[in-house]
């Protein structure tokens, strides 16, 4: 097949390869009669002019190559995991050829120039950088912001700076800055939804989670209108009520109570747990959104978000997609907003493969000293040698002390306060992970074939414990009440047990359906390359008809004709939307101008409503497009010519009556191709026959149209 689809294209491109042009000589006779065409076949003057014509589109087009481009502005939710995924993705849209703007907030934006150094978010050809306040008091650069704290700012204070930015990119049009196509916005950053309506932008989401994780979000709704959540007694955080089992959430199974997000809550104005719900309720507003995970990963779950969702895609792991491309430049931006340890790397060198058990709990994730030590102690008594990251802000309002029997594993472990956690994971000492289930982590395990311990701390974390253990079998739990004799039994069975090994074979296979989903022809990519879709016709209605038509018009324009381009008023404006307030303005030769199409105000995000424009075009469009023609035709001037002819689309019927009413030929222009325009052509003979309408009952019209029949 691939043989053959390149076989057509050599036949296309020789088909559209001219091989003698008929050029048109401009002659002005008067300011009245403003330009005559007259056209002939050869002769230098005209040679000229076509090569004039040439040149002024070639140097068009170079000057207006980056303002065609679409561009995105990404605005991720303003933590640490959030974010280096959301530069992924940004990454890779940049690769498919978007402008990017990428938008953080002043602190976050500090903490990546001081993990990655001054340079490294300056401006790249195409991928850009802006900032906004989150209105916060100052705090440790060297810490995650108070999460409650955050979620009450984006509720609050992210909306207005956010718009304002918008409002500036639109307003500043230019080689650097082409006009917005599209937001692309984290669920959990939810003022972004608000900003697109008040801005008059599309926003499409990127789920920094995977499916089940988000659906726990999703849910959480409903679970407080029945009543299980907040908890009304502080007796069932500690009995058997956590472990009920829910079945209200579609695609997904044996999830227990314990398993949702924030459900742990006593307080029905708990401000994480409410701002949890509203952000998820908010996304449905989306066009669309894309979740960071494969199909083969979660189908079930995904099924399940196809319901509320009106188009859903799976687009991961994101570090795979980003394997298959050459980053160049895009490389210098770095993901983390710690400063990496590259020497623990170093260290894994001189260790035998799958020796290591990696210890890495993410960046939110906090414990008590308690805690700390009893993590410390079931490492040390395991004798398996490991690779701890503690954070500066690990323990919660203290330091991390180590107690003094810790030292003994000085030869067999090594502590820092972060590293390059993708390149440590797929080093060959590493063989076992114990981790706090974030949905980063847990990804970047599967794409490496690690099996994990699970210290679930927060968010989606249980639920992606609870898959991790139970459905894809990859994960041994430890209990949130932490000891140290479970912490060592479960570190030596993930690194020496039957168990473990097991384990071990199933995070293999899931690395391999991972890199499957993100091949060229996986379900990843070719999801990538559908959500692109979304995002370039976000701003498009009737996408196909208008973005054809146009094509066609700067091919006549590029042969010297005088082109006025007529769309509907809702279309244009949707046209101006996308590209940006002067993106249609007249250029020479080439005018836009508008009738209306008589239907009620519609939402200016979404494809009007097709058997209403149908109707209208048979009912409402004949009388404005003939008075524009006639107003034309009686308005001559220099940028006015005579009208010569009128090129139609076949649906846009009404052309036909109002170029016979004002004395006008028409010629029509198909955006289909010909087997498609002769099945449209045939329905009326299909009709006479008896074939069309179907008068099968719903149930039997597959059968009855998969028959064969002579005519």
């Amino acid at each position: 097949m691939k043989q053959k689809a390149m076989e057509w294209k050599r036949v296309a491109l020789e088909a559209t390869r001219a091989k003698r042009f008929i050029n048109h000589e401009f002659r002005q006779v008067s300011a009245r009669s403003a330009f005559v065409t007259k056209p002939y076949i050869k002769g230098s003057s005209g040679l000229n002019i076509v090569k004039l014509a040439r040149k002024i589109v070639r140097e068009k087009e170079k000057e207006m190559g980056s303002i065609s481009k679409p561009h995105v502005v990404v605005i991720p939710s303003p933590v640490q995991g959030h974010i280096k995924t959301m530069l992924k993705f940004a990454k890779l849209l940049h690769y498919k050829g978007l402008h990017i703007t990428f938008v953080n907030t002043e602190f976050n934006h500090n903490r990546l120039l001081r993990s990655g150094g001054l340079h490294a978010v300056d401006d790249l050809p195409g991928f850009h950088f802006d900032t906004i306040p989150d209105g916060l008091p100052p705090s440790d650069i060297d810490a995650t912001q108070d999460i409650p704290s955050l979620c009450d700012a984006m509720n609050k204070k992210f909306l207005a700076p956010f718009t304002d930015l918008l409002l500036k990119l639109k307003n500043t049009v230019s080689e650097n800055n082409p006009p917005i196509t599209c937001v692309v916005a984290d669920p959990f950053a939810p003022f972004s939804i608000k900003a697109g309506e008040e801005v008059g932008l599309p926003v499409v989401m990127y789920a920094t989670v995977n499916a089940c994780g988000y659906m726990g979000c999703k849910q959480l709704y409903a679970l407080r209108e029945k009543g299980f959540t907040p908890i009304k007694d502080l007796s069932n955080l500690s009995n058997d009520y956590l472990e009920t089992k829910v079945d209200c959430a579609p695609g997904m199974k044996d999830v227990r109570l314990k398993d949702f997000p924030f459900i742990q809550t006593t307080d029905p104005d708990e401000v994480v747990f409410n701002f949890v719900i509203g952000a998820a309720e908010t996304s449905v507003k989306a066009r669309a959104i894309a979740l960071h995970t494969f199909d083969a990963l979660e189908p079930e779950v995904l099924d399940g978000l196809s319901t509320i969702f009106p188009r859903v895609y799976s687009i991961g792991p994101l570090q795979l997609l980003l394997n298959q491309i050459e980053e160049n430049g895009l490389k210098s931006i770095g993901y983390n907003l710690w400063k990496e340890d590259r020497s623990c790397l170093q260290w894994l060198d001189t260790k035998e493969p799958k020796s290591v058990v990696y210890v890495n709990f993410g960046s939110i994730t906090v414990m008590t000293a308690a805690q700390l030590v009893e993590f410390a102690m079931g490492l040390a008594n395991s004798k398996i040698s490991f690779l701890w990251i503690i954070r500066p802000d690990l323990v919660t309002g203290e330091s991390a002390v180590l107690p003094a029997e810790f030292a003994e594993t000085e030869n067999r472990s090594f502590i820092t306060s972060w590293c390059p956690q993708e390149e440590v994971l797929n080093h060959p000492a590493v063989g076992g992970f114990l981790t706090h289930s974030g949905w980063g982590s847990t990804i970047e395990s599967l794409c490496a074939g690690v099996p994990m311990v699970c210290w679930p701390f927060f968010a989606d974390q249980a639920m992606n414990c609870r898959y991790s253990c139970n459905e894809w079998g990859v994960g041994m739990e430890i209990d949130n009440n932490v000891k140290r004799e479970g912490v060592e039994m479960l570190v030596k069975e993930l690194m020496e047990g039957g168990e473990g090994e097991k384990m071990r074979e199933k995070a293999m296979e899931w690395k391999r359906l991972a890199e499957e989903a993100a091949g060229p022809k996986g379900t990843s990519s070719i999801n990538l390359d559908k959500f692109i879709h979304e995002i370039i016709s976000s701003n498009n209605p009737v996408q196909g008809h208008i973005k054809t038509m146009l094509k066609f018009a700067k091919l006549l324009h590029y042969k010297c004709l005088h082109v006025t381009f007529v769309n509907t008023e809702f279309n244009h404006k949707r046209l101006l939307r996308s590209r940006g307030a002067d993106a249609l303005d007249d250029l020479p030769g080439f005018h836009f101008r508008t009738i209306p199409d008589g239907l009620p105000p519609s939402d200016l995000d979404a494809t009007q409503d097709i058997p209403s424009l149908c109707d209208a075009m048979n009912k409402n469009f004949l009388a404005p497009f003939k008075d524009l023609l006639l107003k034309l035709k009686n308005t001559v001037s220099e940028n006015n010519p005579p009208i010569t002819c009128i090129v139609a689309d076949p649906f846009a019927p009404f052309s036909i009556k109002a170029g016979e009413e004002v004395g006008l030929p028409v010629v029509m222009y198909a955006i289909v191709n010909a087997c498609g325009y002769m099945g449209i052509k045939q329905l009326y003979a299909l009709r006479e026959k008896g074939f069309a309408p179907i008068r099968a009952i719903k149930q039997d019209i597959a059968a009855y149209i998969s028959q064969e029949k002579t005519l």
